[in-house]
């Protein structure tokens, strides 16, 4: 069943795989089908197994759930890192086979003494990375990160003989275990229960890196016992999606100061107890706004429903220390003097995405909107003014200002209260902007049969038409929705693009 010369095999093969010829997939198939048959057989010959033959015999003994197989090949991975993240998105999860992999983890640090081909430094846990190496079989291909790259074997014998004569233990440095997050309800899924368990467990030997991080409903003490077992540098992307007051969130806060390379934050629904007093909301928000001055790194900054934004967002934005690409306030309320401020920050003057769906504009003077749109003109890729109650007058106010808009590539406003005649203007403002590829209207007003905004659907057919027989005429080939106010009966909202998505309502009975 297996080559009695095994050193002509992983010949043969690396001469393969360095002209970049794979050797035919059935037969590491038929060998890794072959070993496993016999376990102990598998586990024996591991310590002479060509390199380039651990990955596709791993792959088999993953997916026939071979747990005892899988234990001690971690502990004699050849590789600086094992991707075990693609292969739990390529197979079906077995909760033992995945606890087996950590337990042989576990094994391989609890070692007084590395074994000879002990090279393992992350276990990747990341369902999107290295999304090749399994399909490669090696880490020798130049496509693959070099840290997949195998050690050359050592003799055992030798490498003890200097550790001895040198009188020192090996030493045991710790092992990266990289992972994406998702913490919500009141239990865990399992599979992170028992990393956590194991991470706790090794806590000097096991780093826990996690690059994105999702927060849902968990409780806040569950939530900052899984922290203290983190790497909290390695989060780069933090959603804190959670309904919390404003005191749950300052107990959250001292975890966010020591995340010094988050590049993008989302903080949603957070709101204020009617009986909390006016200096513990005050010390709150202080407390908030002092943890921005430790993320350098803040790139892309969400804050959506946020009940205590208003009259208070210079005091957010003036502690960021680097400019933002993205900047999303959406479903909150803003004061006149939080948009002039907005206009003018420092921080926003190269935006590439701006969003400020949901804000209530409809009594503002637009002109500091006005001002940081042309401030981030040359920048400005994705603008979003959906569901701000703008007017006529207000908007047209507006447009020199996008006209200079020489990036933008998405301009959505729908539920916004415009006419036709403007959103003709839009266009011929508009026209020269040849990166304009996605423009979202609302329904303008004349497609409306009464106040209560009951739709005519004809008229809208029409209208849109159109618009889009002027874009035709302007050279423009932009894609144009329609986009109408919720349906006064069931609240749903129709778009139309070539032909109406409508809601129940409008159906023939």
């Amino acid at each position: 069943v297996w080559p009695e010369d095994v050193t002509d095999l992983d010949s043969f093969l690396s001469r393969f795989f360095r002209m970049g010829v794979q050797a035919p997939p059935r037969l590491l198939e038929l060998a890794s089908q072959s070993l496993l048959q016999d376990e102990a057989l598998a586990i024996a010959a591991l310590e002479e197994l060509p390199v380039e033959l651990f990955p596709p015999l791993f792959t088999a003994a993953f997916a026939g759930r071979h747990t005892h197989t899988v234990k001690v090949m971690v502990q004699a991975w050849p590789f600086a890192c094992l991707p075990l993240g693609a292969l739990m998105k390529d197979h079906q999860l077995h909760l033992e086979t995945f606890q087996a992999a950590l337990d042989g983890l576990d094994l391989l640090l609890a070692q007084e003494v590395r074994p000879r081909r002990w090279k393992l430094q992350v276990l990747d846990l990341r369902r999107n990375a290295h999304q090749d190496f399994w399909t490669l079989w090696s880490g020798t291909k130049a496509s693959v990160c070099s840290l997949l790259e195998p050690e050359p074997a050592q003799p055992m014998q030798k490498m003890h003989r200097v550790e001895a004569q040198a009188g020192l233990k090996p030493a045991r440095a710790p092992v990266e275990v990289l992972v994406d997050l998702c913490l919500k309800e009141d239990t865990l899924d399992e599979t992170v229960s028992y990393l956590l368990k194991k991470t706790k467990q090794r806590r000097s030997l096991l780093n826990l890196r996690c690059q994105k991080l999702r927060i849902f409903t968990l409780p806040v003490q569950s939530i900052r016992r899984i922290l203290k077992l983190m790497q909290l540098d390695s989060i780069q992307d933090l959603e804190v999606n959670c309904t919390w007051n404003l005191a749950t969130l300052a107990s959250f806060l001292p975890h966010l100061g020591w995340m010094g390379n988050l590049r993008r934050l989302l903080l949603s629904h957070i709101h204020v107890l009617p009986h909390i007093a006016p200096i513990q909301e005050e010390h709150c928000v202080a407390q908030l706004t002092a943890q921005f001055l430790n993320l350098p790194h803040l790139q892309e900054l969400y804050l959506d429903s946020i009940s205590f934004l208003k009259g208070r967002l210079h005091r957010v934005l003036r502690c960021l220390k680097s400019p933002l690409e993205t900047l999303w306030i959406t479903n909150c309320q803003i004061s006149e003097s939080d948009l002039r401020y907005l206009s003018q920050c420092p921080s926003v003057g190269l935006l590439k995405h701006l969003c400020l769906s949901g804000l209530n504009l409809t009594n503002f003077s637009l002109e500091p909107l006005q001002v940081l749109i042309e401030r981030t003109s040359a920048t400005l890729q994705d603008l979003d003014l959906d569901e701000c109650g703008i007017m006529d007058s207000q908007f047209s106010a507006l447009l020199p200002s996008l006209s200079r808009c020489s990036q933008l590539t998405t301009f959505s406003f729908c539920g916004n209260h415009i006419s036709m005649a403007v959103l003709e203007s839009l266009l011929h403002h508009t026209v020269g902007l040849s990166k304009l590829s996605l423009v979202l209207y609302p329904a303008p007003l004349e497609s409306y049969e009464d106040v209560r905004g009951t739709l005519h659907l004809g008229l809208l057919a029409q209208l849109h038409a159109r618009l889009k027989r002027l874009l035709c005429a302007s050279g423009r080939a932009s894609t144009v929705w329609f986009k109408a106010n919720p349906c006064p009966h069931c609240g749903d909202q129709i778009v139309y693009s070539t032909e109406p998505i409508l809601c129940p309502c409008y159906m023939p009975t």
